[in-house]
């Protein structure tokens, strides 16, 4: 198991419905040990009951080190992570954490501006204490269906006061994506998470405002595949330790392909966010399609989730 997914056991302290279908969980180690320390974007996975494995954001405090603290939407279409969280879940139950580790972090600046959207508030949360503990300027914008669906909202307000802006669709329409990409050309960085069609626009946005280095997201779900880099056709891979070779289609995942052919590959998300498929790279380059590495991890060229990555090379050798 890699250094992504080092465990540790805690036991829930907590359990609070902040929005419609939305949870808190509140942990503390065993023994009220101190737990990991851990910086703003940060997210750990949670190994539920049933075995399933999910990822969610540190939206706490990095300061507190005697508990973490989550927050879990209920998706009554999801594979069923979130259901077990609100529907198995109790207080005082003993549940296996591993990280928490960090793609989503935040560099120092003088004027930050935050967009969130729904359950993407989670890891922008602890982002604003420490925007406000290093005196910059920030602003966060705060959109959702309806003031009822979004969590944290009398939390936000009570210390964040008129820098927090609460946007409901129903009540104020869209998020005003013009003014944000204004308030990076006036010099602030901005910070963004929440559904796809939201980070879809804004990135489409920066880009064609040639402020693309300006704007940090995250996802909960992979991006949208480009295409292979080097080839459509076949990537062929080699395992070191083995001695096979797998030939991967261009509509195959390399771990699907491994599987088939009879690998063992751990995962959990399958999306590139959780890191429990991430392999060394021996030789070639891959083509990093992951939400996790960060942008020296991809520069290295030495690890790939194997889920959703491929390769810019024809060939690649993995340590298996």
């Amino acid at each position: 198991m890699n250094a992504r997914s080092a465990a540790f056991e805690a036991r829930i302290v907590a359990m609070r419905l902040e929005a419609d279908n939305v949870m808190s969980v509140e942990l503390r180690a065993q023994g009220d040990d101190a737990l990991p320390e851990w910086q703003p974007g940060a997210h750990v996975d949670l190994v539920l009951p049933s075995g399933l494995v999910r990822q969610y954001s540190l939206c706490g405090d990095p300061q507190e080190r005697r508990s973490l603290r989550i927050a879990v939407l209920r998706e009554a279409a999801g594979r069923g992570g979130s259901r077990e969280v609100h529907d198995v879940l109790r207080v005082g139950q003993s549940v296996t954490l591993r990280g928490p580790r960090n793609a989503f972090e935040l560099a120092p600046a003088d004027d930050f501006l935050f967009v969130a959207g729904g359950i993407g508030i989670t890891p922008l949360m602890p982002m604003l204490r420490a925007a406000q503990r290093a005196n910059a300027r920030w602003r966060l914008l705060y959109g959702g269906r309806t003031r009822a669906s979004m969590a944290f909202v009398d939390e936000l307000l009570a210390w964040g006061g008129e820098r927090v802006s609460i946007l409901p669709a129903d009540e104020t329409g869209l998020l005003d994506l013009d003014a944000v990409v204004a308030a990076a050309r006036a010099g602030a960085q901005v910070y963004s998470c929440g559904p796809g069609a939201l980070l879809d626009a804004l990135g489409a946005r920066f880009d064609a405002a040639g402020l693309a280095s300006q704007l940090h997201i995250e996802r909960f779900s992979a991006a949208p595949l480009a295409p292979v880099a080097q080839t459509e056709g076949t990537l062929r891979v080699f395992l070191a330790r083995s001695g096979a070779q797998v030939d991967v289609p261009p509509d195959c995942s390399v771990m699907h392909a491994l599987r088939a052919a009879g690998h063992e590959v751990p995962s959990s998300c399958e999306q590139g966010v959780c890191g429990m498929c991430e392999t060394r790279v021996l030789d070639g380059v891959p083509d990093h399609r992951d939400q996790l590495l960060t942008q020296s991890e991809r520069e290295r060229g030495n690890v790939m989730m194997l889920c959703v990555s491929r390769a810019q090379t024809p060939t690649l050798t993995l340590d298996l």
